[in-house]
């Protein structure tokens, strides 16, 4: 990777062998123009003949000037007023009440490897050769202000992380109204924008829509990033299939409120944003402060949405993951929710238990419960102790039986929430985010703690250590089930409110950061009433999420189909669970259930102890083939082959590094009768190689399955009897074929 600059035209090329980005400084303003952003280009000493400039109706910056209006001017970050009457980057109210900016250029910094961002989670580096970061430096003169524009390349990824850097050098406060951490100006608005929307059980459903002259967004203003959109989006190219053609991604590093919008203007230009929502928003920044924005990670791609994906994939997996658990082989687990729900006590939890282990799990997941009078979901919250009724020898007790059973054991908590019945709320009900005089709306009979403020982060921190000091904790599922509403807190002052939403994320981050730093070898795994805050951030923190509280197979298709457009295998929480299924009543196979979990972390949510001996053999062959398979699945290249949003049948497979072994997963979500015939295209193999299809007992070269396929009706020449008398898969069947290369 490189970064170069031009001092004498004051040009600036980001590239490496996949991407090329460029831009410039304005002559007369010294405001950065947006050249080029795409697939790598060769290096000139100079791009200046990209430059357009002709004469067109609007106000200029220059009296004389005809070609200096921003309005008509691709720029890197935008402000608004100035000639520009586009939606902007940024916005800055000083103490006239004057919104009017002007950053200019002042200077630039080339730095080895990748800076971290202060109390906020990003990608990075492990070795400075890996990355270069370009810090672009501009003032406003009037605000005594310094803007710091960041850009990081990676050497070996088609990647480009943005995020930007308020400086107040005066002597007066501002106020931040609007802190996008990145825009980017496209010359054309010939697009589809992608992104993921849905609701609670419905979540990360693939949306699809042409851009139209005019404001396209997605956003949160509900404390998380939420059920309803994932912060991200991708513009891709008309005619971009999931393995070819131009795709530009966008995801923000953040878990708060955000906003990701595309704006396209009359001259068709398209203008991309991405940061911390304005909608509430807004900092008062004293005299030596700065403000920190989250990254944006820009991914280009040409190898369609797939490559795009697999670009995040592996970034996110090992650069944004970290510590113990990024590059250890996950557990399968048992999680009790869907067994017992509230009415569980210690002999039930061991009975379970017990059988999961001789099925061949791994982890013993106690959900909600087990902590004060919790017997369902209007009281407890917050009172962090054991119910002796439900576990006389309390969680220390059960950890220990665990451990001795050899099962490892995690437990579930809500830190962020608190319930009025609660010792905790009782003591400090000035801690809850409520606006004064104003009733306070409740959600799933809780209120949700104001994580704003250090002794509310302090207290929860303690309340938490307690349990897991003295216990056998090896993970912790945090869960998340509420929205924001009224916000306002009682520890900032009248000016500061509009920052408390920023301030709870801050303080989330602050108390998983002290967590694991004390308990590093816990596995955390996030959870929001499901996906709600699935977003990169948190991945900083806990490396697995759970994806959806809807657990069914065949609606597991389209979330994890669309959860995987940016988020790696190993990050995704997925489950075999009971049928009739607890969400919608469907009932699967159990083979099905476990071929569509088995892509993600894997584990059960069911009572086990009820499940036939014939069932009992079907777990433990399936916790037997994960065992084998999880490091394939979890390291190896992911590739969607068939979209269950425009199909019946749906289809992915991962591929090993090496290419030497790969898993497909095929699934029919209705039978059909009469059906015509299939072949399954695959992705990724070696074309010399020869593979053996266990399924099939078959051989075949990659190149023959990747242009011709798997054929997957059978060869009943000679044997039609057979083929009537045969055992028809019926609704919801799946098949999973294991290739592996193999020598003549």
């Amino acid at each position: 990777m490189t970064i170069k600059v031009n001092q004498q035209t004051q040009e600036f090329h980001l590239f490496n062998n996949q991407v090329s980005y460029i831009f410039r400084v304005l002559e007369k303003s010294n405001q950065l123009e947006h050249l080029y952003y795409g697939k790598r280009i060769k290096h000139r000493n100079s791009f200046k003949h990209l430059i357009e400039r002709e004469v067109r109706p609007s106000c200029n910056m220059f009296e004389g000037d005809h070609t200096s209006s921003l309005e008509h001017i691709n720029q890197e970050y935008p402000s608004f007023g100035t000639t520009d009457y586009r939606y902007p980057a940024h916005m800055v109210t000083n103490n006239i009440g004057s919104q009017i900016t002007n950053y200019q250029y002042q200077t630039y910094r080339i730095i080895p490897g990748k800076p971290t961002l202060s109390n906020l989670p990003a990608t990075y580096v492990e070795d400075n050769e890996e990355a270069e970061t370009l810090e672009i430096t501009l003032v406003d003169e009037v605000l005594h202000s310094k803007l710091i524009l960041s850009y990081t390349i990676y050497a070996n990824r088609n990647v480009i992380c943005r995020n930007t850097k308020f400086i107040n050098e005066g002597r007066e406060a501002f106020y931040l109204t609007n802190t996008m951490s990145a825009s980017v100006d496209f010359p054309d608005d010939q697009f589809e924008m992608l992104h993921l929307a849905g609701a609670w059980a419905r979540e990360a459903h693939v949306e699809l829509q042409r851009l139209t002259k005019g404001i396209q967004s997605i956003y949160s203003a509900r404390g998380a990033s939420s059920h309803a959109h994932n912060p991200f989006l991708a513009l891709k190219r008309f005619d971009t299939t999931e393995h070819t053609g131009e795709v530009y991604g966008f995801s923000l590093v953040y878990s708060g409120n955000f906003l990701g919008q595309v704006e396209v203007d009359t001259y068709s230009v398209t203008r991309v944003m991405m940061g911390i929502n304005p909608f509430q928003f807004k900092w008062k920044l004293n005299p030596t402060k700065s403000f920190q924005t989250p990254e944006c990670v820009m991914v280009y791609s040409n190898e369609g949405l797939n490559g795009m994906s697999q670009t995040y994939h592996d970034l996110y997996r090992t650069r944004l993951a970290r510590g113990f658990w990024r590059d250890k082989e996950r557990p399968i687990l048992i999680n009790n929710w869907e067994a017992t729900y509230f009415n569980f006590n210690e002999e039930k939890i061991l009975s379970i238990a017990k059988t999961a282990k001789e099925l061949g799990m791994e982890l013993f997941v106690l959900d909600d419960g087990w902590f004060g009078e919790r017997h369902d979901d209007t009281s407890s919250l917050g009172d962090w102790f054991e119910n002796k009724e439900k576990l006389p020898n309390g969680i220390q007790g059960l950890s220990e039986k665990m451990e001795a059973l050899g099962m490892k054991f995690g437990l579930w908590f809500e830190p962020e929430m608190v319930c009025k019945d609660t010792k905790l709320f009782k003591e400090h009900p000035d801690w809850i985010i409520a606006t004064p005089n104003r009733r306070p709306s409740h959600g799933r009979n809780q209120f949700i703690l104001d994580f704003s403020r250090e002794e509310v982060v302090d207290h929860i921190f303690s309340l938490m250590d307690h349990i897991l000091e003295k216990s056998k904790i090896s993970y912790i599922k945090w869960d998340m089930n509420r929205y924001m509403t009224e916000p306002y807190s009682l520890g900032l002052a009248i000016d500061q409110q509009g920052e408390l939403a920023h301030r709870y994320i801050l303080g989330v981050y602050k108390l998983y950061e002290r967590l694991i730093e004390k308990y590093p070898e816990i596995l955390f795994e996030s959870c929001a009433g499901g996906g709600a805050r699935f977003n990169p951030g948190l991945l900083y923190y806990a490396p697995q999420a759970w994806a959806s509280d809807d657990t069914d197979a065949v609606e597991r298709l389209k979330i994890q189909y669309g959860t995987s457009m940016v988020y790696p295998l190993s990050s995704i929480g997925s489950h075999v669970s009971a049928v009739p299924n607890h969400q919608v009543h469907r009932i699967t196979p159990i083979d099905t259930r476990a071929n569509v979990a088995y892509f993600g972390t894997f584990g059960y949510e069911l009572d086990i102890t009820k499940l036939s001996e014939e069932e009992k053999e079907k777990v433990k062959e399936q916790t037997l083939f994960f065992k084998e398979k999880r490091q394939l699945i979890r390291n190896g290249h992911f590739y969607r082959l068939l979209n269950p949003f425009e199909s019946n049948d749906v289809s992915w497979m991962v591929v090993s590094n090496d290419r030497k072994e790969a898993i497909v997963g095929v699934y029919k979500v209705l039978a059909k009768p009469n059906d015509k015939y299939y072949r399954l295209p695959l992705k990724g193999l070696d074309p010399d190689k020869l593979y053996k299809i266990a399924e099939k007992e078959t051989t075949h070269y990659g190149d023959e399955l990747m242009n011709i396929g798997i054929i997957l009706a059978d060869d009943y020449t000679d044997r039609a009897g057979e083929y009537w008398s045969r055992e028809k898969a019926g609704d919801f069947s799946s098949t999973i074929f294991l290739l592996k290369e193999v020598h003549e």
